[in-house]
């Protein structure tokens, strides 16, 4: 017998073997998240999802060119606060204690301890978690208690984003409107304040303690500089990381840096969004110069619609329409006070193309507790649906949302399931601006019903002639505020004082 013979036949033989096991490779990484939420940028504002606007914005759609684009895609309330609540707890923000308006810069905390949130189940699965930006979910200030006149910005804060699963922050309380005018790094503020500040017109903000660190003009970029080093340093880890990145702007104050102004044509508002791109844009390098482009899941969305505050009648005197087609505009129930960009990109799995199903901010707790293999328990995330399907297929069916409520300033609700939507609100809950789109509200109908896909600009109201949907919509409205979930599970409560249509 050849002396070679065997060992050929034992190397064969376990290159079949070998073949038909599982590869024994690299263990596959979890992939960064790095979760970008502008403030007041409006759906038609970004040029790749309208084609009449005014402003170019090339990096968003860098982004839309690259990844998934939501045509459909929406806040839970039309304005700031209630908005944070269900993207990072996947909970309608109307379950919460806050049943209408938003949180201000001395407020208390919105989301209990015991409360699980994105943060804190990404933490659990191995994460570095990070909040750098605009909190606006209420903590404690020290000495609160005794009036804002009386708070020492030498102690320490409590009930910050650091007791909600991150494992750092850096940012502001609240709105950059809204006093006071203090960065905080993990739980302390970073210096004292030592002058008061006011200003007025879309530069506007409130009189307010201002610290020594803080300059307005300067706080977008400055976010964005402790985004781009957070980013450097977490990509050399073996642990992923999750960057939740609210931004300020394109939110009152509104103010382009020099290079900025003047550049877009319109008017400061529309500087302002090109400036907000931009950001984005250094983002983007942050990541590509760290080498994880392909394994980080980027999303770049909104909290809402834009505000009246960037002037409607100038924009749309050349020709621009921050809500698109929509009607309204940030605080009320008409589709532009919630309708809002959003895009995903994720080279390693999911694939360039749009989205038209409806779905909510709300539904990326769920999506991300897929990616990481988090099982959400009954009490978490009752209102977040699992968007992986659409990501990596651009029409499943059934639809991911069995429907999905919105709520406005005022606290009165909408529901739409597919192309019906029922406002049950006189006036839109929204409110009234010589400089909104919107004049009349006080003279709209209690209820109203729209079909969006023949009139997407909500201009007819169908209430009467299709009493069936009326009834059907109502009902399911009903069953979800009881419920205190409109996703399959266990009946939960909902917080604080009854909830009445």
């Amino acid at each position: 017998m050849n002396k070679n013979y065997l060992p050929k036949i034992f190397l064969s033989l376990f290159g079949v073997a070998m073949a038909c096991m599982p590869a024994i490779s690299k263990e596959v990484k979890k992939p960064n998240i790095i979760f970008i939420l502008a403030d007041d940028l409006g759906y038609g504002d970004v040029s790749a999802l309208n084609e009449n606007s005014k402003i170019k914005t090339v990096n968003i759609d860098r982004l839309v060119s690259q990844g998934v684009s939501f045509t459909d895609a929406h806040s839970s309330s039309a304005v700031c606060t209630p908005t944070r609540y269900g993207i990072l707890t996947g909970r309608y923000n109307w379950r919460s204690n806050l049943k209408s308006g938003v949180l201000m810069g001395y407020s208390k905390p919105l989301i209990p301890k015991d409360r699980r949130t994105m943060a804190s189940f990404l933490k659990e699965e191995d994460y570095q978690t990070a909040c750098i930006g605009k909190w606006h979910l209420g903590w404690t200030w020290n000495n609160i208690e005794k009036g804002k006149d009386s708070i020492n910005y030498a102690m320490p804060i409590k009930d910050g984003p650091t007791t909600l699963g991150f494992d750092y922050f850096y940012g502001i309380s609240g709105s950059l409107d809204m006093d006071p005018y203090v960065y905080v790094e993990n739980d302390k503020p970073t210096a004292l304040p030592n002058r008061i500040t006011q200003n007025s017109g879309m530069k506007t903000w409130r009189k307010g303690p201002t610290a020594s660190d803080f300059v307005h003009e300067q706080t977008l970029p400055n976010i964005i500089s402790r985004a781009e080093n957070y980013i450097t340093e977490k990509s050399k880890s073996k642990s992923p990381f999750f960057l939740y990145l609210p931004l300020t702007a394109p939110h009152t104050p509104i103010l382009p840096s020099a290079e900025f102004q003047g550049k877009s044509g319109l008017n400061a508002y529309g500087d302002f969004v090109l400036m907000v791109d931009a950001m984005l844009g250094k983002v983007l390098s942050a990541v590509e110069k760290a080498g994880i482009s392909e394994n980080t899941i980027i999303v770049f969305t909104s909290d809402n619609g834009c505000s009246p505050s960037a002037n409607f009648g100038e924009l749309k005197a050349k020709g621009h329409n921050p809500s698109y087609i929509f009607r309204g505009h940030k605080a009320d129930l008409f589709d532009g006070g919630h309708r809002i960009p959003c895009v995903v990109r994720w080279p390693a799995r999911i694939k360039t193309h749009q989205v038209d199903q409806t779905v909510c901010l709300n539904d990326f707790m769920a999506t991300f507790a897929n990616v990481t293999g988090y099982k959400l328990k009954d009490n978490e995330g009752e209102d977040s649906y699992n968007l992986m399907p659409l990501l990596l297929n651009s029409n499943p069916q059934p639809a991911i949302r069995e429907a999905t409520v919105h709520h406005s300033i005022d606290g009165a609700f909408t529901i739409r399931k597919g192309e019906w939507k029922l406002l049950f609100s006189a006036g839109s809950g929204g409110w009234s601006s010589p400089k909104s789109n919107e004049p009349n509200y006080k003279s709209l109908p209690p209820v109203q019903l729209y079909n969006l896909k023949s009139d997407p600009g909500e201009a007819k109201n169908l209430y009467a002639e299709f009493p069936a949907v009326v009834a059907e919509l109502t009902a399911l409205m009903k069953k979800y505020i009881q419920d205190g979930r409109s996703t399959p599970g266990a009946p939960q409560k909902n917080d604080g004082k009854e909830i009445v249509l």
